[in-house]
């Protein structure tokens, strides 16, 4: 079991995936980031969309259940 775990953890750390985590960071301000999307978001319209589609979603799960 011990050599299964070692060889794993090889394959895991050479792999691309850890490539893509271990990116350099140009803007830490996630908070800002989230805020600016979210802006974004809903002044273009897309938050009404969502709603929409939400509402409409569940009249359409409760009209075709059965019970």
């Amino acid at each position: 079991m011990n050599y299964f775990s070692n060889v794993l953890a090889e394959l895991f750390w050479h792999s691309p995936v850890t490539l893509w985590l271990a990116q350099n960071i140009t803007d830490p301000n996630v908070l800002g980031q989230m805020q600016s999307a979210w802006n974004h978001f809903v002044k273009t319209g897309q938050v009404w969309a969502l709603l929409i589609g939400l509402v409409i979603g569940y009249l359409i799960r409760n009209l075709t259940s059965y019970g």
